[in-house]
């Protein structure tokens, strides 16, 4: 049995060796839940379809972000580098997992667990070579007693732990989620969401048992007369086995004035589906997960995909995929102009109508290249198309108020002004040649 409301919780007496485990005390789901034994079963919670489906949306949606390792230049532009020990880490973090294996296994952690262990595994020379996630149940947090964090790590083969180890806190990686009650031990969203889940767990158990009794409630046998406790259990076995589960609907013939009286479903098992979708609706807000993306409820109107993948962004996967970024900037030591960073592209996809309006309007205002805009589709670049482009008609408020201020805006030049030098030579030559042919046309008519 599994509870997720015992939480590992900081002791006042210290231990041997110096430090302090955080061992576990009970966070009851309510008043008296504790002594009534109302824990919360971990394979219940789980197979309950809106914590799934939460889970595993978040999980999925983090995991097909790249993650990226970026610089940024002298101009302060973040450009992604491809080549060295850091992005080969971006890409595969160990030799088991790849890149959405390990950041799905990490959100999993994370949110089943309220808390995501990484060890660093090095080499000789003390760079890191692998990060390897590690089970959250064989980690234990300890305090030292001048304040230091020492992680305990329990033999695991997967991780290549043989013998129980200590690791000093710069040799793990800690993610945690909603530290509630410790600063070092993450609380799941289970502990708001599992009373919820156990719900509708039963729920959905209820309705099977029914569906499975060929959807007839149960009834009453009303038998004329004093019956005795032990005939009453016959009877009772015998309908049961004859006219119950896979033999409901069978024709049955009683016989002594007995009388089937089959009960009426009551107003309240008549919302079930009601009482279904709360229990959803409350496992999606402990998540933080817009109900329409697990299949509950009507699709909000209108056709905007952007805004509404941009909530979802900003309310539920922002802080999961910032505290990542930051872990893996310190477990790396990126310090200055250098950060790990999901593209957050992959996920925020308009559709393709307003993405190409949306490429064609930063090329037009200078935003873009034309090269830039096509390199986000995936087309080749084209001669030319790395200069930014403007249309010539666009000018300044202040050149057109010189233009204003003038004499004769829209007119010719002043004819009192001289003629440019070029224009002079034109206007002689053409005289030149207006004479010449004149004297061309005298000598033809004495002809």
């Amino acid at each position: 049995m599994w509870n997720p409301f015992r939480k590992k919780q900081a002791m006042q007496q210290p231990v041997s060796r110096g430090w302090t485990p955080l061992f576990g005390f009970v966070h009851e789901p309510f008043a008296g839940a504790w002594q009534r034994n109302l824990e919360i079963n971990q394979d219940t919670v789980l197979s309950f379809y809106a914590v799934f489906s939460c889970i595993s949306l978040i999980a999925s949606d983090i995991s097909k972000m790249p993650l990226r390792l970026m610089q940024s230049d002298s101009q302060g532009v973040k450009k992604e580098l491809t080549t060295g020990k850091t992005a080969a880490l971006c890409k595969r973090p160990n030799a088991f997992q790849n890149r959405i294996q390990f950041f799905e296994h990490w959100i999993n952690s994370k949110l089943c667990h309220g808390n995501t262990i990484a060890l660093k595994i090095r080499n000789s020379r003390g760079d890191i070579t692998e990060l390897r996630l590690l089970d959250w149940h064989k980690v234990t947090p300890l305090v030292a007693d001048d304040g230091s964090v020492f992680y305990q790590i329990s033999p695991d083969n997967m991780t290549g732990v043989e013998t129980t180890i200590t690791v000093p806190a710069r040799e793990i990686i800690h993610d945690r989620f909603n530290c509630l009650f410790h600063p070092l031990i993450g609380l799941s969203p289970i502990y708001a969401a599992g009373l919820a889940a156990t719900q509708g767990h039963h729920i959905q158990e209820n309705s099977a048992h029914f569906f499975r009794n060929g959807s007839r409630p149960g009834g009453v046998i009303e038998v004329p007369g004093s019956l005795s406790e032990e005939n009453a259990k016959l009877i009772k076995a015998s309908w049961d086995s004859g006219y119950s589960g896979e033999n409901a609907g069978k024709t049955a013939v009683l016989s002594n004035g007995a009388k089937y009286n089959p009960a009426a479903v009551s107003a309240v098992d008549s919302q079930t589906v009601e009482q279904l979708s709360m229990t959803a609706q409350i496992v999606c807000s402990t998540f933080h997960v817009p109900a329409y993306k697990i299949g509950i409820g009507a699709m909000p109107s209108g056709d905007n995909i952007e805004a509404q993948e941009q909530q979802y962004y900003s309310q539920c996967l922002q802080t999961l995929i910032e505290s990542i970024e930051i872990l893996l900037d310190e477990a790396f030591e990126l310090e200055g102009n250098s950060s790990t960073e999901f593209d957050v592209n992959a996920l925020l996809r308009m559709d393709s109508e307003r993405r190409l309006k949306t490429l064609g309007e930063g090329v037009k205002n200078t935003i873009l290249t034309p090269n830039e805009a096509r390199r986000s589709e995936n087309l080749p670049a084209v001669p030319g198309g790395d200069s930014l482009y403007l249309q010539q008609q666009n000018y300044s408020l202040e050149a057109l108020a010189r233009r204003d201020a003038s004499d004769n805006p829209f007119g010719s030049k002043n004819a009192d002004s001289p003629p440019a030098p070029e224009a002079s030579q034109d206007k002689a030559l053409s005289a030149v040649e207006t004479a010449a042919t004149r004297s061309m046309l005298r000598g033809l008519l004495k002809k």
